[in-house]
């Protein structure tokens, strides 16, 4: 069976598309279920952030899966396949585990070394778990990437200084406006990127933090660690009237505040500038909010924008990490070949050793004049023959193990062998 990733990100594909792309978590289970119940995939996981939609697959047949996939991302993003499919980026194998890998370490992010994708990744392996979606393939890998991820941030300074969205997405508002001191701010959203902004608000000395949610009692909680104020979503037009900067990080399916709502805020704020930073995808705020009169806002882009700024930093740091990146996927790929190939060569070997001593067993009455020596001898013999017969086979399928021609390679030995599964 071939592992495969299928899916888009910051790097192949506009926002547009990206942020139709989306997997909101309520619906993640449900997305699992409708992928593993395919007839070509065996198991599956989904990483779906504000970066990136990618399906991890295991493949029954390596074309079928793909025509699955794409469908899936058809019917999630309401868009022809034509009009995605020059933004997907597809790898197997060898390939698959390299690009997770690399995502892991931070070398795949819109910002270089990024702590919260670790997180993410967690999060997509344990709801795949959870789901009953992914099996021994799709668990080494993750779990491969996960320590993979653990390694380039403690072995490497890739994490250092601003190293995720969230703590982007402050800093772009701090040199926005020179300075967040004396500054009011309303994060919407108590996600993982929400808490992230507002432990970044702390550090950078903002004294009035406000928090809206959907779930008043969430937002209440994330308020009380700072010492902020809870503020009701259905409140969050007048709390917006009261500050300078809006950070949004939703799961929203949609938008959160729409063109005139905007509009609305403005004509109450009498004139007040606004500066909105929407670290959310799909966009929390309506893209054409931008053309209204005091407001500035930044999306994805122009965080990534701003992050690209002062990379050099950690671009010192990208070597090394390639060269984790390199070790792991090595020692993920030698210990897939181990899995893949012991089954079948157990399976071959007991069968062999199984025809020896059933046709010792069919000659035994020949072998009854036989001395003990004689019979340890034609033992030894028939084990020998069996063995020499065999080693061929089994050297040839630990060195193609990991590859297409080693899956067809086992699935002969197992149909030639009658091996069964």
């Amino acid at each position: 069976m071939s592992v495969v990733v299928v899916g888009l990100n910051h790097k192949t594909g506009p926002i547009e598309v990206l942020e139709r792309m989306t997997v909101p978590a309520a619906g993640l289970a449900k997305t699992l279920h409708a992928l593993h119940s395919g007839d070509h995939i065996a198991e599956v996981a989904v990483l779906s952030t504000c970066n990136r939609t990618e399906v991890y697959a295991v493949c029954e047949t390596f074309h079928g899966a793909l025509a699955e996939i794409n469908r899936f991302f058809t019917e999630l993003s309401g868009l022809d396949l034509g009009h995605f499919a020059p933004h997907l980026n597809t790898a197997y194998d060898d390939g698959a585990a390299r690009h997770l890998f690399t995502v892991s370490a931070g070398l795949d992010s819109a910002v270089v070394g990024e702590t919260e994708i670790l997180g993410q990744i967690r999060t997509a392996f344990e709801a795949a778990q959870a789901a009953g979606t992914v099996g021994p393939h799709l668990s080494s890998l993750f779990r491969s990437a996960l320590e993979t991820g653990k390694r380039s941030r403690t072995e490497t300074g890739i994490a250092r200084g601003t190293a995720s969205v969230s703590h982007a997405a402050v800093e772009l508002a701090a040199d926005r406006l020179s300075s967040l001191k004396d500054r009011s701010v309303l994060v919407l959203g108590t996600g993982e990127i929400g808490v992230s902004m507002v432990n970044a608000l702390r550090h950078a000395g903002v004294d009035r933090v406000l928090v809206a949610n959907r779930t008043r009692q969430k937002a209440a909680a994330l308020a009380r660690q700072i010492g902020g104020v809870a503020v009701p979503l259905d409140e969050l037009p007048t709390a917006l009237c009261q500050v300078d900067v809006l950070l949004t990080a939703t799961s929203s399916n949609s938008v959160v505040l729409g063109f005139d709502d905007v509009v609305a805020v403005m004509e109450a704020r009498a004139g007040r500038p606004l500066l909105i930073v929407d670290a959310a995808l799909p966009r929390d705020v309506d893209p054409t909010a931008a053309s209204i009169e005091g407001v500035t806002l930044l999306d994805m882009a122009a965080i990534r924008s701003f992050v690209e700024q002062g990379l050099q930093g950690r671009r010192n740091e990208i070597d090394a990490v390639r060269v984790i990146v390199g070790e792991e996927v090595e020692r993920y790929l030698a210990g897939a070949s181990a899995r893949q190939v012991a089954p079948v060569v157990t399976a071959l070997r007991a069968h062999g050793d199984q025809v020896r001593l059933e046709e010792l067993a069919r000659f035994d009455a020949r072998f009854a004049n036989l001395s003990e020596s004689q019979r340890e001898a034609v033992e030894l013999l028939t084990k020998q023959l069996v063995a020499k017969l065999l080693h061929e086979p089994t050297v040839s399928l630990k060195a193609h193990a990991g590859t297409v021609k080693g899956q067809r390679m086992a699935d002969a030995v197992r149909t030639l062998f009658t091996l069964g599964d």
